[in-house]
Parts: structure tokens; sequence; C-alpha cells
């Protein structure tokens, strides 16, 4: 495998994204590390701690690894068998623990293994070991401190952030090593991709010279000289790092919009994470025993090595049924085959145990069966839960509320009549109307609000705790009545970012942009970017919208109708909220890639659905508590 330090940054050749760049970089760095020891060995033995584990999972698939050379993949801190035929490759952050750790393996008469790669800049102690120092084959620095979670997002997993950074009792102390990790991990991010971006922030908002601006509303810039001193250090210390810049880096936080992490998100991706109780991207079904026994757990990912999910994944999950149903039928209606198995019925009404049958009937088939049953148990479980907790209704509230169709006299009205509404939707509506009517509740008005939802305590400090978040929402309404979110009403950020007409007093930079930086990007664009939306623009009733998703673009994959495109992109954008990040967050940057002809990267301290994100907005009251203490 090649790689230029140009490769990253350049759009010239075949087009890769984010996460692409990300694993060629990770695998090329390791192996060239390798390559520079003496030994002819092929096989070698990958060691990692518990950091870097996630990274190169996030990354890599463990065909990856293995098809470069790796033969075994071990735990630094776990116990392990010597094996002094084979090289090690020690992939380790620079801590003192990892070092000692190394130096068990390596040191007396009988190492572990053989010549193994690890950083000089952190074996000054290990020269003291004269039986060390000549098994150290190889070193290299990887500044990747990052997790790939999408071909267009990543994570620095500071999972803790929202309660260090916005919590009610500040700790300068806890606060700024928080920043100083989450700095340099996105700035590792540039230094992989070998990118130097224009830096721009949300700026701290300033009522009066009289208020005194508080810790969280510095957030965005303090993150943002974090990350301009790393990127200082990385034009002294790189070799090849850009000199001017190739690309923008835009941080906000949360409080640019609070109703995101909450509201109910109809996407075919949003919707499996929020209902189905996913383990990270792990779903967990039943499929007929082999033997004829009872039947048996199967784990599968929902990730992009899945075709029908990297389809489906941005669509709403009405339109999402809609074509499950249509791939049914039409691999009934066109395969002989399964025709017959299925007693010439046409496919419309194919269960998933029926789709099961044709898997062992048809095993020639299995795999693009398979995966197509998979969708439909899911896509029938959605809607199935949808039906059973009167999330329809919910929605369109949910929806109104926002877009000013509906007020504080529908939300009781509601609530009175729809007892049956799970105490979850509950505590998610209340957190949603104390944003848009804050003075609802105070005093005695939150406690009546409290027993008419039959909430708890515990519930209701996430509803109180929406105001630390930024404050209150702007209540002004526009001429078409939709509540004014703090997400721009009438532009949406990124994409003002990205026709460079973002304002500088709100959003300024960190550093003056190369005189020609903006205009040979975009004067290089050969189409006309289309009107802006607001990231909340109207749109019509969330689960029975026609075939087009709700912001006019078709809800198939725009990637897959860009792809021609991406040989002449323009410059990436980098969009990073600190406080965590939601799925239609990341589905809004794929959709902007296509619309403006560059690639929008979506970084967050963590990416949260809405059971995650209330929980960690409980804990920001709630400091002699762990994140395990609370639940939902």
């Amino acid at each position: 495998m090649s790689y230029s330090d140009s490769d990253s940054s350049s759009y010239g050749g075949d087009y890769k994204n984010f996460k692409q760049i990300t694993r060629e970089r990770l695998l090329y760095e390791m192996l060239r590390s390798a390559k520079t020891g003496k030994s002819k060995s092929t096989w070698k033995v990958l060691i990692m701690d518990r950091l870097t584990v996630k990274i190169m999972s996030y990354a890599c698939k463990m065909a990856d690894i293995t098809q470069e050379g790796v033969s075994l993949v071990e735990d630094l801190y776990r116990r392990r068998q010597p094996l002094p035929s084979m090289e090690a490759i020690y992939f380790i952050q620079p801590t003192k623990e990892n070092v000692v750790a190394f130096l068990s393996d390596m040191s007396g008469k009988s190492p572990l293994y053989k010549n193994s790669p690890i950083s000089r800049e952190l074996v000054t102690h290990i020269k003291k070991d004269s039986t060390v120092l000549p098994r150290i084959g190889a070193l290299r620095e990887m500044n990747l401190e990052y997790f790939a979670v999408d071909s267009q997002g990543f994570v620095t997993d500071d999972e803790r952030a929202l309660e260090e950074l916005f919590g009610d009792e500040e700790s300068s102390q806890k606060a700024d090593a928080c920043l100083n990790v989450m700095a340099t991990r996105i700035a590792t991010v540039f230094a992989s991709l070998r990118e130097f971006p224009l830096v721009r922030y949300r700026a701290a908002k300033s009522l009066d010279a009289m208020t005194i601006t508080t810790f969280r509303d510095l957030v965005p810039t303090k993150l943002a000289a974090g990350v301009w001193n790393c990127l200082m250090k990385y034009k002294q210390t790189i070799q090849n790092f850009p000199m001017s810049e190739t690309c923008e880096l835009l941080i906000l936080d949360r409080s640019v919009d609070q109703i995101a992490p909450i509201i109910h998100e109809w996407t075919y991706d949003a919707i499996c994470h929020d209902l189905l109780n996913l383990e990270g991207n792990k779903y967990v079904h039943e499929v007929p025993s082999k033997t004829d026994g009872p039947p048996e757990k199967k784990e599968v990912l929902l990730e992009e090595h899945d075709p029908i999910w990297v389809e489906l994944r941005h669509a709403h999950i009405a339109d999402a049924s809609e074509r499950l149903h249509e791939k049914m039928t039409g691999f009934v209606s066109k395969n002989k085959a399964a025709q017959i198995q299925n007693g010439s019925r046409d496919g419309s009404n194919l269960s998933t145990r029926d789709l099961q049958k044709l898997v062992q009937a048809l095993p020639q088939y299995s795999e693009q069966i398979d995966k197509l049953s998979l969708h439909v148990e899911i896509a029938g479980k959605i809607n199935r839960i949808i039906r059973e907790t009167g999330l329809r209704e919910l929605g369109q509230l949910e929806q109104d509320l926002v877009f000013g169709d509906a007020g504080f006299k529908d939300v009781i009205k509601f609530l009175t009549a729809k007892e049956d509404i799970t105490r979850e939707n509950k505590l998610r509506l209340l957190m949603i109307v104390a944003s848009i009517y804050p003075e609802k509740f105070e005093g005695e008005k939150g406690l009546n609000l409290m027993k008419l939802a039959k909430l708890t305590a515990d519930d209701m400090t996430a509803v109180n705790n929406m105001r630390l978040l930024g404050g209150a929402l702007e209540s002004k309404k526009s001429t078409i009545g939709a509540f004014s979110l703090k997400f721009d009403i009438h532009k949406e950020l990124v994409e003002k970012l990205g026709k460079n007409e973002l304002s500088k007093d709100d959003y300024p930079c960190m550093n003056d942009p190369s005189p020609t930086f903006h205009g040979t990007t975009l004067s290089a664009l050969t189409h006309e970017v289309p009107a802006a939306h607001s990231m909340r623009s109207r749109r019509t009733p969330t689960w029975a919208r026609p075939r087009s998703s709700d912001d006019g673009y078709s809800s198939d994959s725009v990637l897959k109708h860009a792809s021609s495109d991406f040989k002449k992109m323009g410059q990436r954008i980098f969009v990073f909220i600190v406080g965590g990040a939601t799925r239609s967050e990341l589905r809004v940057c794929h959709k902007l890639t296509a619309k403006l002809n560059r690639e929008v990267v979506l970084g967050s301290s963590s990416l949260d659905d809405p059971p995650q994100f209330i929980t960690k907005l409980k804990m920001l009251t709630a400091h002699e508590l762990s994140l395990d203490d609370i639940q939902i």
C-alpha cells in the first residue's frame, strides 16, 4: 500500500473520504514503522492499550489488519504468552504506565517478542536498561487520537465533557484539563490528514458591558485557542505539514441547538439508535437454528459495509419501510426459485420468517436475503413501537411546538389526555417545552407540571438543567410562525461558512486567512449553490412524508448521486460541536457535502442518542454521582 503525505489533502485521482484516509494513514504509519526493523519476519503481533484499541476499531476492520501482516492482536495490560519468534508493533499512548508495561515485556533475558518499535521520545529512562534498547527496531509518532465513527464523522471520546464544561459548579481545573485533551485530539485530525484549517469559533455572548461572561460561554473560544496552539507546533515539527490554509474548522457548542438531542428524529439511522437500545451500532436478533433447535441470537453491525444500511440510513422511516417492501417484492418477482418456494405469491406479504425460510431453501442468495431480512425485521419492530407508544401524535406535537404551530396549552391538553405515554417521552416533551417556555417552570409551576406528567424529581433535574446549555432560546417568531432556534433561522451556519458569509463578529477567526484562500476555492465551484435553509425549516408531517426528505433532497443517498463530482471537490469543512452531536446533524453534513461540493465532516466530544444525552444532562447538577448511578 502506498501513501504519500500529499494524498490526504489532495482531491486529484479517486476521491477518498475522511474515514478512508484515516484508515490508510493508520495502517501506513504502523507498517512503515515495522518495516524499518531488520527482521524479515512476515507475521507480527499488534499490542494496544485501551485508547488505541478504540481508535483502531473505529478506523479498521480485523481483515484490514491481517491483510497487512498482523496475525495476533493483544491487550497491553493482559497476561500474554511469550512469542519470541515474532516481531511486535506497539500502538500505545505516550504515558508512563504504558512505557512501564513495555519495559516489562521487553527487558530481561527472555523478552516476549523480537524487535519492537517505540517512540524515542519516551525512552529516556529506557536507555538505563541495556537489555531493552537494542530490541527497539524503530519509532513512529502517530498523531491520531480521534475515533472515526462515520465516513464523515469523528468523536474525541470525551464522554464527560457536558458535565465538566457546562455544569453548575464550575471547576476550572477539570474544565481546562478536558479542553486540553479535546484540543489535542482535534488537532490530530488535521495532523493525520495533513490539513491546516482556518479556525473559527462561536464568540462569547455578552449581553452588555456589566454582564460577567461565564466559563461555559467561553468554551468555544478556549477550545479554538487550544487547537490553534497544537497546530502551530505541528507546523514546526511535522514534515510536509501545510503552511497555509487548506480547509475550514468551525467550533460550536451544544447551546447552538438545545432541542436536537432530545426531539424525536424520524430517519432510519436515528430512530434505530433511539428506539432499539443498540449497543453502539450492534443489533441483536434471532435467526432460525441450523439444527432445528430453538432460535439462535445473532449480532450484526449497522455500519457502512452493509449496502442496505447505507442506502436507507438517512431515509425517513416511512420511506425506508416502503423501499424494503419494494425490494422484497422485487426479489420474489424476479426470481423463479423464490416464487416456487413462496407458493407463487408476489412477495408483498412476506414476513421475516418467510424470508428466513427462503435463505434455507435458496442458499445461493443467503447473503442478499439475510441483509434484507434483517432490515425488514428492524423496520417492522420500529413501526410496531411507534404504534404501541403513540409516537406519531407525540412527534407531531413536538414539531408543532418547534415551529410555533402549537403552544403551552396544547402540551397541557396532551398530557391530560394521554396518560399512557411513556415516562421518557413525557420527559423529552417537557425538556422541549422548557427550552421554549422557561418561565413555565418557575416555582410552583414546575412542580405542577411534574405532577401532571407524573415525573420524578430526578426527571425534572434534566428539564431544569436545560437552562445550563446557554440559557433559554429566543422566543421570537418569524412571519410564518416558526420558532427561532439558535442554529440560525435564516441560513444554516455551514452553508454561510461555505459561501464565506458567516459573521466574523459572531464567529471570529483565530488566524487571518491567506488572501487567496476563499477566492481560489469558491470561484472554482462549477454549480450554483441552492438557497439555504434552516436546520428546522418547515416540513410535512414527520411520519407520512412523500418520497423526498425533509429538506427537499431525495431520501436516497445523496452521496451516491454526487460521486461523479467528488474528484473536483472544494476544500473540506470541519464542524466541531462541544457537548455531544446528534445523528440528525451527521445526516445534515452528508447532505451538505453534495450541496456545497465540499466534504463536510462533523466532529464532537461524543455522538449521543437521546437516552445518553438525558443521562448526561442530569449529571450537570449531580456532582456526587457517576454516569452509572443515573438512569432514565
